[in-house]
């Protein structure tokens, strides 16, 4: 239980609740009002933003002209030198935390800085994310107990007098004295320790006579503890299945950082009966979205909390310079619904226009809803077929559950059969199912109905198999085991977490290749 009385909890979070619905019920326009001048009058005290003309005065006409778009990455020199001591570099003062970007794409994390202004962001939305769901359930019940956090490691690499760490590190440094005592978990010390069977079992014993409401982290953290969870509870005469056998008022879990798709049921499986799923939109640059409706219905910009968001269609995004695109990008008032784009944002920690390397289609303007839908460098364009993380991840799922299959993981990359006078090949699929299915699933049955699936919903795709720069897809099923062998063998660093469903070259092919034994992508014709 928390140390505060209880129903001292529940008015507060009413209160609140009420509150945020106010809020929401305002024009999300006026929210992003607020936070472009409150970032253009922080940046007439800064190093960039002298460089760049920034002030109060500042108008988004003149933003989009006299600052161009950048990646995280580009912004190295100025990170570096605020690591080192140097003030008023992209922020007003000093900034000693950083926190690590995931590093999905090429495995190398960067760090950004945490300063006071993006902290007391992570803090305010990651507040309003919970109070959404306490909002649509009319349960304020949820903030009378423990908030159980599942991650990386919370300790922070030191250097110089800078501290680093991943989005988990950030969430005990954002919070108020008052959640740190009464609804964070685990214990800080079990906090630190790294992502693995030690943490999960430090878990499972020190957490489980806590009254644990809500539990948050990705499916495969999750399912790590579920797992230690029953190791540490299960008797002879008690088998304990899932977590909400161990903590009987757990109500919620609230998951970040990937989508969900084919984990639904496994994620459902190992929380236990009556767990809602609440989605968080997140990353190292902000706390963009959060679920505020049924599962399904996109999640709600978070508009309100001092990002700044701008949205480049995504086509332009293929082989353009970045630099020339600022011009291209709109804001929250002129984007449409069911448009894919690459999503922007400037912060509070000082970056300005920054490309998070994110892809989202609004399904609705008034309010702005918004879906995840791949990353820009990981979606299937090897054959200007445009082909999303989403949209494979939802064709897989239709065709598994028509053959009452249960996908466990997947990958798709390009398969080359020629390069001149132009790339032809088809989609290479790299499918683990569940053994014990009633109907055997085959490749070539696989591929037949995978390539339907996607020629009925996406057009760009239909295109390319009706010119012939496309072929049939191929289908390779692996053994139960081969992508948990990948991740220990070539997964991201811990914190980083974030498998790619899919990319446009062969780097993850050819290394499930290895372990599943099958020939790597050979030499391609050249004529």
């Amino acid at each position: 239980m928390t140390l505060a009385p209880r129903f001292l909890v529940k008015l507060i979070a009413s209160y609140r609740m009420r509150h945020l619905q106010r809020r929401l019920r305002g024009r999300d326009s006026a929210g992003q009002q607020r936070a472009f001048a409150a970032l253009m009058a922080a940046h007439a005290h800064t190093e960039f933003g002298r460089q760049h003309g920034l002030g109060p005065r500042t108008a988004y006409a003149d933003y989009r002209t006299q600052v161009p778009l950048r990646t995280p990455g580009d912004f190295k020199g100025w990170v570096e030198r605020m690591a080192a001591g140097a003030t008023d570099v992209l922020w007003p003062g000093r900034c000693r935390f950083f926190v690590y970007t995931a590093g999905t794409v090429d495995g190398t994390p960067k760090p950004l800085p945490a300063t006071p202004a993006m902290l007391a962001h992570y803090r305010a939305a990651l507040g309003d994310a919970l109070l959404l769901h306490a909002a649509q359930t009319g349960q304020p019940e949820l903030f009378a107990g423990r908030h159980l956090h599942i991650g990386a490691s919370t300790a922070l690499n030191e250097s110089g007098g800078a501290y680093a760490g991943y989005l988990d590190a950030m969430v005990p440094l954002a919070l108020s004295e008052w959640s740190e005592k009464n609804l964070y978990a685990p214990p800080r010390a079990v906090a630190r320790l790294p992502e693995g069977e030690e943490k999960m079992r430090a878990v499972a014993e020190k957490c489980s006579n806590w009254d644990v409401r809500l539990v948050a982290g990705t499916p495969s953290s999750l399912a790590a503890l579920a797992e230690a969870t029953r190791a540490h509870h299960s008797t002879d005469k008690r088998r304990v299945q899932h977590l909400r056998a161990v903590w009987p008022k757990l109500a919620c879990c609230l998951h970040s950082g990937s989508i969900l798709g084919i984990f639904a049921d496994d994620l459902r499986a190992n929380l236990g009966p009556d767990v809602a799923l609440h989605e968080l939109y997140a990353g190292a640059e902000g706390i963009y979205a959060a679920q505020d409706g049924d599962t399904g219905a996109g999640l709600r910009l978070l508009t309100d909390h001092g990002l700044f968001f701008e949205f480049l269609p995504a086509r332009e995004l293929a082989d353009a310079d970045l630099s020339t695109l600022g011009n291209r990008c709109v804001s929250l008032a002129d984007v449409q619904p069911n448009v894919e784009y690459a999503l922007i944002v400037s912060t509070p920690a000082g970056l300005c226009r920054c490309l998070v390397g994110d892809t989202v289609m609004f399904v609705s303007t008034k309010p702005a809803r918004l879906v995840f839908t791949g990353r820009t460098k990981l979606q299937l364009n090897s054959f200007a077929e445009r082909v999303s993380e989403r949209e494979v991840t939802a064709a897989l799922l239709a065709v598994c559950a028509r053959n009452e299959w249960t996908p466990v993981n997947f990958h798709v990359a390009p398969y080359f059969t020629r390069m001149v006078p132009r790339p032809q090949g088809c989609h290479e699929w790299w499918i683990e199912l569940r053994p014990g299915t009633v109907r055997t699933p085959t490749g070539p049955l696989l591929a037949a109905e995978l390539d339907l699936e996607l020629s009925r919903h996406q057009l760009d795709y239909t295109g390319r198999r009706a010119n012939g720069a496309l072929e049939a897809p191929l289908v390779r099923l692996v053994m139960p085991g081969t992508f948990n062998e990948w991740t220990r063998l070539h997964g991201l660093r811990e914190g980083a977490g974030k498998f790619a469903r899919c990319r446009s070259d062969r780097l993850v092919a050819d290394q499930l290749a290895g372990i599943a034994r099958f020939h790597t992508q050979p030499p391609v014709r050249s004529s």
